[in-house]
């Protein structure tokens, strides 16, 4: 295996287990806060209504655009810059008395008003029957991810690193959802799709630490719970290293050059990754810990051979 560094001595990483969950405590806890006080910015895949994107010569005063939207077709819109001070995105409600033709040509007109020379980059419908259905859906992929994951793992692994690994994407997953609510960024498919990436990329970054914590726990006679989990960990750190910062390089490359279609998806995963490298050590592992796991718990199940426990017959 590549290693950027080689480590002979363990690194203490549970020294400060407490400190940090601690603060996974308060991060998830401010997060289901946010949810239940701020809720989410569902985007219009979730909502349902139109969406209007507009590129201007110059840049534009969104409070001159607003009030330009005066028309009965376009009450309730969303003004917004999107991407740059010149990209504008118009989110329009679904209204079942007006049509969505006729809440694009009041925007327009209103654009036009302002800049003759604006272009309209793209137009977007979704119903709302459409949207309900998706947001329950998107809910539902996440909690069944979660329930195969605690079934594979439970197979795989004892089921105290079970427990420890769904709680540690439990973790990502709220934490990543939490900073959506806080700082009020819109939530479409394309963020649902990093979510579950998320997911995928926290469990198999705890997946390699559990496999070198159970061989570890096999070859280490002397050592207990703790020395075993901080020579995984150590062991693991510089193919952790490389994984996450090929990652980030490509994430960081999305998220400032990707556009802003994908913008909520690199957003996403920035998230995911950052909470989900430390969550493999200061929850996974150190849950697994608290639940007791030990070196008993990793050994084989004998299997008796049949006759094993009849008198041996003398010639």
């Amino acid at each position: 295996m590549l290693q950027i560094f080689s480590v002979t001595k363990a690194i203490d990483f549970l020294k400060h287990a407490k400190v940090i969950s601690l603060l996974s405590v308060v991060l998830v806890v401010g997060s289901l806060l946010s949810l239940g006080v701020k809720g989410i910015n569902w985007g219009l895949d979730f909502t349902g209504g139109t969406v209007v994107e507009l590129e201007f010569s110059q840049q534009v005063d969104l409070i001159q655009l607003r009030s330009g939207l005066d028309a009965d077709e376009a009450e309730g819109a969303v003004v917004q810059n999107f991407g740059s001070s010149r990209d504008v995105l118009i989110r329009l409600p679904v209204r079942e008395e007006i049509k969505s033709d006729d809440q694009v040509s009041a925007v327009m007109e209103a654009a036009r008003s302002i800049d003759s020379n604006v272009i309209q980059k793209r137009v977007e419908f979704v119903g709302p029957q459409v949207g309900k259905e998706l947001a329950e859906q998107g809910g539902l992929a996440v909690i069944v991810a979660l329930i195969c994951i605690l079934i594979y793992v439970s197979f795989r692994f004892e089921w105290r690193l079970a427990m420890g690994s769904v709680a540690a994407l439990g973790h990502d997953v709220i934490v990543t959802l939490g900073v959506f609510s806080i700082l009020q960024l819109e939530f479409d498919l394309t963020v649902l799709a990093g979510l579950l990436t998320v997911v995928g990329y926290s469990l198999n970054d705890t997946i390699v630490v559990y496999d070198r914590v159970r061989e570890n726990f096999l070859k280490m006679r002397k050592g207990g719970p703790n020395e075993v989990v901080n020579k995984s960990i150590t062991q693991t750190m510089s193919r952790t290293i490389i994984t996450t910062g090929t990652t980030l390089v490509v994430v960081i490359a999305l998220f400032l050059k990707g556009g802003t279609m994908i913008h909520g998806f690199a957003t996403a995963l920035l998230c995911g990754i950052f909470v989900g490298t430390y969550s493999s050590i200061y929850v996974a592992s150190f849950l697994a810990i608290k639940l007791g796991i030990c070196r008993e718990h990793m050994m084989p199940v004998e299997i008796e051979k049949e006759g094993a426990d009849q008198d041996a017959v003398m010639p």
